[in-house]
């Protein structure tokens, strides 16, 4: 992996050129939604890349559900309830809605309004990026320059509607850490993708995000330009079944095909994350919950669930499911006098979750990260690890002897459930969506 201060040295040119523009905080209200322009003008020429962005989350980053509930009826009702999180909650616009935020329309219209803050990060946010200010790409500190010309990552392209130059900075994974690293009021880091991947074997290798999120395809940029590899806006990711599947490989086997009816069956699960360039998961770990559901199933077709073995590192019980309650912070933005929280997991008690917990200062999961003082244990699956889990099944009495087949399946979703339901986010939020799963079998015998 390249030393940091040879990161450094290749962004500080980028960031020299434009350091007397704005960036981050310095940027809120210096200019106005007429500086950029619309999508529909770029569709105009750039029809199927236009098209795969309707389709993508860059399009939603302001009007999607779940984003639109925590912003409205938590960050915004924190902020007007405890002063220091006005600030947090205006900066959300930054990376969701950063024509609003530019504009100093904040909180912007609540989507049903139609402002242009529904543009989210549209074309001409991410094509007049030409840098960015300070040491580490984070909290938006991206550098704007609305105007006839749009960065893009090839030199010596032309168009009759604009100025095209090539930016070196739009091919590195920097230029995505401008929001998806997130430090809160205090000091933690709450979003850490990029440096996640910065520390793995991708950045080693040169393979930055733009690879995997932007993969490249034979087609043409604009109607009138010449065929070649064409990067596609698809910018699939935590939201995207497909991108999901089979992100962690698994494999699973038991210590003896044979085991007599009065012996336990032990259990090996090998989890190899073969897919992702960051751990996983990634982005908002606060919402986002991975675990691994083990059953047996005999040949009268009982079914028997298999709690993980614990193993005994520190914070480990907040990586087997319960039935706990926390985020009890969310009584203040909501306005509750008495609130005993939800459910932590929602998931079936036992099994193994793959998590960073985020504690408030009562020491509270809470799955407000403007909120969150501490972390937990990070429990998650980093890029090419492999983690290995143990079950025993202790063979209850109503088991019918036999082949006894044994499935692992680890499931993903984007939101906790209990917090989805209490919050009436649509169910698709918390919806599990299965990564991958892994059958065995043990000969039971009297």
């Amino acid at each position: 992996m390249k030393p940091r201060w040879a990161a450094l040295i290749m962004m500080t040119p980028i960031a020299l050129l434009a350091q007397k523009l704005p960036s981050g905080e310095a940027a809120l209200g210096t200019k106005a939604y007429e500086d950029y322009e619309k999508p529909a003008v770029c569709q105009s020429c750039h029809l199927d890349i236009y098209m795969q962005w309707t389709q993508s989350m860059m399009s939603q980053s302001y009007t999607h559900h779940w984003d639109e509930i925590e912003y409205f009826d938590l960050a915004v009702p924190h902020g007007e309830k405890v002063p220091e999180y006005k600030a947090v909650s205006d900066d959300c616009n930054g990376c969701h809605a950063p024509l609003a935020y530019f504009a100093g329309d904040v909180p912007p219209p609540r989507p049903e309004e139609g402002s242009r803050a529904n543009e989210g990060v549209s074309c001409e946010v991410c094509h007049t990026i030409t840098g960015f200010e300070g040491d580490d790409p984070v909290n938006f500190n991206y550098i704007s320059e609305p105007g006839r010309t749009k960065t893009g990552p090839k030199p010596g392209l032309e168009s009759p509607h604009h100025i095209t130059r090539e930016s070196d900075f739009m091919k590195q994974a920097a230029y995505c850490g401008t929001c998806h690293n997130e430090m809160n009021p205090y000091g933690i880091w709450v979003k850490s993708t990029q440096l996640e991947w910065q520390a793995g074997p991708y950045a080693e290798e040169g393979v930055p995000c733009q690879t995997c999120h932007m993969p490249k395809a034979k087609g043409r940029s604009a109607k009138m330009a010449e065929e070649g590899m064409i990067a596609q806006h698809l910018f699939h990711g935590a939201h995207d079944p497909g991108k999901v599947a089979s992100v962690v490989e698994i494999r699973m086997h038991p210590d003896a095909r044979e085991v007599e009816i009065d012996e336990p069956v032990t259990l090996q699960v090998q989890l190899f994350n073969a897919k992702t360039g960051h751990k996983f998961p990634s982005g908002s770990v606060e919402d986002r919950i991975l675990w691994l559901h083990v059953t047996a199933e005999d040949e009268a077709g009982n079914t028997f669930h298999l709690p993980v073995d614990p193993k005994g590192f520190e914070g480990e019980e907040y990586t087997i499911a319960s039935d706990d309650l926390a985020y009890t912070d969310m009584a203040v933005p909501l306005g509750l006098k008495t609130f005993d929280g939800v459910g932590r997991d929602g998931v079936p008690v036992g099994d193994r979750i793959f998590r960073m917990p985020y504690f408030d200062e009562e020491g509270v999961m809470t799955i407000q990260q403007w909120n969150t003082r501490t972390l937990g244990v990070d429990y998650r699956i980093g890029p090419r690890e492999t983690k290995i889990e143990h079950f025993t099944f202790d063979i209850p009495d109503d088991l019918v002897p036999g082949i006894v087949t044994f499935t692992a399946e680890m499931y993903y979703s984007r939101l906790v459930k209990p917090v989805a339901d209490y919050l009436n986010v649509p169910v698709e939020e918390a919806e599990p969506m299965l990564v991958n799963r892994a059958t065995t079998w043990v000969e039971i015998y009297d």
